[in-house]
């Protein structure tokens, strides 16, 4: 990935950090997004302490103010000459049965998991099309596959990020860029840190491999899908998880 752009979101920590650094690993320059600046700069450190050969950028960005995605994007553009890889990895979940699910609840997930996919690849695809190159790798969960109790929203949202990537695939083929979803399921991360010994025994038990996924694993499938080796892949869910959803 010498010389090429990549633009990753909610990349302050977890996987989307994970990912900074794995495209880092492999000679990209990563500009990386969040609110959270002080955590941004962690990353960039961290890519710096490990003397990787490609550099992370931090630079703040809120998803949700879509009034600053355009010129955000724009700056990044003609700062760094293009942008080949855009990885949509920023989240949140809102756990609640339906039935004591408030309208916030339900909005912020869509907003922010959904509607930011689309604003910024609204802005980043013009870019991809003109210089016909781009990979584009939406994060999604196994839970827009089969569904989980109390994450109406979230699997909602998930899943209406796989019909997305699929009509965008179909819609940028023809100018070399690809577009594909990776689907982690119990993932090693700050969320799954919160929960009990009694509830992570129980998500084990659905999982066949017997463990949660490590953050690396989920990276380095995004980093593959963002090279070269999957140029003729494009349209795909990709899931990573234990084989739980089988």
């Amino acid at each position: 990935m010498d010389g090429k752009i990549a633009l990753a979101t909610g990349a302050s920590r977890g996987i989307g950090q994970g990912i900074c650094l794995a495209l880092a690993k492999r000679g990209a320059t990563v500009v990386a997004c969040a609110r959270d600046e002080a955590a941004l700069g962690a990353v960039a450190a961290e890519a710096g302490r490990r003397e990787l050969p490609g550099k992370v950028i931090p630079r703040r960005l809120d998803v949700t103010d879509r009034a600053a995605i355009g010129p955000f994007v724009e700056e990044v553009a003609e700062q760094q000459g293009r942008i080949d890889i855009l990885v949509n990895n920023a989240g949140i979940t809102r756990d609640a049965l339906v039935m004591g699910m408030d309208d916030d609840q339900f909005d912020d997930v869509l907003t922010i998991n959904l509607r930011s996919v689309f604003w910024i690849t609204r802005a980043v695809s013009p870019l991809m099309v003109r210089q016909r190159y781009g990979r584009i790798v939406n994060i999604g969960s196994v839970s827009g596959v089969m569904g989980l109790l109390g994450q109406a929203n979230y699997a909602a949202s998930k899943a209406g990020l796989i019909g997305f990537t699929k009509s965008l695939a179909r819609e940028l083929a023809k100018r070399k860029i690809t577009c594909n979803v990776v689907a982690p399921g119990y993932i090693h991360t700050d969320m799954t840190a919160s929960l009990t010994g009694e509830v992570l025994e129980a998500a084990k038990g659905w999982i066949p491999l017997g463990r949660f996924g490590e953050v690396d694993e989920v990276a380095e499938a995004v980093a593959f899908l963002a090279g070269e080796a999957a140029s003729y892949i494009t349209g795909q869910v990709l899931v990573i998880d234990g084989g739980m959803h089988m």
